[in-house]
């Protein structure tokens, strides 16, 4: 007597025989590159409609729907992983393997409910996604960094390297770019700081915003760059696009990773010295991790004045520190003090941004780097998150950041340049805040 295939088994076999079938009909169109997406989702559709048809089984208008849905992901989208990139509450989708997809909701990691039938199926939206954006991936070069046409971006590692299966990371990107207004809202900014970074900007002080992975350093990045003003040349420098620029005068510059042949690379630093002469009012850096940082840290110390970037690190300090690394990676042979005077006279900022245990992402600082006293550079806090508060019963921080109230030096500058700035702004608990 046959065993009863069950109903998943049944729907799963029928999804299988009209992704083959959508194959077959479909054809040339799939490579058609004067067809939009939406002609041929669209076109995919309908035939799947006549497929499923042709198939005679029962179906409830919704299963109907989420089928032709889910082959047309498979075929044409990014298979299981399609809902989570439509769903506007994930930010981050890790697969650590073909059955096991973690996301991020409103900071906090939990498992999927969605997974690949398969190592080939999971390979096979790697290879779609890579090949979007002209790379590749295989045996000979198995990992990549890449981008979604929306921003989006990927990493991807497939075995020999990831030896429990490919791996593959898409931090998403924002369709609508946030403002100053929610980042205020979400508790990660105050109004008075706010205000404090908008003159920064507009008094064109060089910022560096510090973070760990996942912070929020390009969202913060992208707000402080929305307070440049609209008559400014902007020159954007990034491994992948990221940065959502508002201005209209804008030119996005992204490196490039060698071929096949090891041949063609063009790296950050080189774009860097590159943008130099494109008369830039403003350079924008995505991210220092190399030895780009000693180039960028010229261009601040001769005319690029109102320059803005991102570092990987855990406090003002480290930041301080991590620039020192990453000078030192460029392979000039300099003095540590003579790159400390070089970090002490370019930068003039530093936003720490971090994602608090609650999920929460917060500005812990916004320090001053008010020069050099002997061998150190030092750090005088603006304003400094307020921990001491606690948390609420839902395991919130109760805190936001406060003014220090001590008076940064830069406000000597804005003075010169008829930027104004509240008083109320610096009012805050007596503390020195140096370090």
């Amino acid at each position: 007597m046959p065993k009863t295939q069950r109903p998943a088994d049944a729907l799963a076999g029928l999804k299988q025989r009209a992704a083959n079938a959508l194959f077959e009909r479909m054809g040339a169109r799939f490579s058609d590159s004067g067809l939009s997406e939406n002609e041929l989702r669209s076109s995919a559709r309908e035939e799947l409609s006549q497929i499923i048809d042709a198939e005679r089984v029962p179906l409830t208008p919704e299963e109907r729907m989420r089928l032709v849905q889910d082959v047309a992901d498979d075929v044409l989208g990014f298979g299981p992983l399609q809902r989570l990139l439509d769903d506007a509450d994930v930010t981050e989708i890790m697969v650590n393997r073909m059955d096991q997809i973690y996301v991020e909701r409103k900071g906090k990691l939990t498992l999927a409910d969605a997974q690949f039938t398969s190592e080939d199926h999971l390979r096979r939206v790697i290879e779609r996604i890579v090949s979007k954006v002209g790379r590749r991936i295989d045996e000979s070069s198995p990992l990549v960094d890449a981008r979604l046409e929306d921003g989006s971006r990927v990493n991807a590692v497939i075995p020999p390297l990831a030896v429990g299966g490919s791996s593959l990371t898409i931090r998403k990107f924002s369709k609508v770019p946030l403002t100053v207004r929610n980042l205020i809202d979400f508790g990660t900014l105050t109004p008075e700081m706010a205000e404090l970074l908008n003159a920064c900007v507009k008094a064109k002080l060089n910022i560096i915003v510090s973070g760990g992975t996942g912070t929020g350093k390009t969202t913060l990045l992208n707000v402080l760059s929305s307070f440049i003003q609209d008559n400014q040349r902007i020159v954007t420098i990034e491994d992948a696009v990221e940065l959502q620029i508002q201005q209209e005068h804008v030119v996005r510059l992204e490196s490039r990773p060698p071929n096949t042949e090891g041949k063609g690379e063009v790296t950050i630093r080189e774009l860097l010295r590159n943008s130099l002469r494109m008369r830039p009012d403003r350079i924008v850096v995505g991210e220092v991790r190399g030895g780009e940082a000693l180039d960028m840290l010229q261009a601040m110390n001769t005319g690029h004045d109102g320059s803005l970037s991102t570092v990987h690190s855990n406090s003002p300090r480290d930041a301080v520190a991590r620039l020192e690394t990453l000078v030192l990676m460029a392979g000039m042979d300099l003095p540590l003090r003579a790159i400390r005077e070089q970090i002490a006279s370019a930068v003039h900022l530093i936003v720490q941004i971090s994602r608090l245990r609650d999920g929460s992402r917060r500005i812990t600082h916004v320090t001053e780097v008010q020069g050099m006293e002997g061998e150190i550079v030092t750090l005088q806090d603006a304003f400094v998150f307020d921990f001491a508060a606690g948390v609420d019963e839902r395991g919130r921080f109760r805190g936001k950041p406060i003014a220090t109230g001590i008076r940064p030096h830069f406000i000597d500058r804005f003075e010169d340049m008829g930027i104004h700035v509240s008083p109320s702004v610096f009012s805050g608990k007596s503390s020195t805040g140096r370090r």
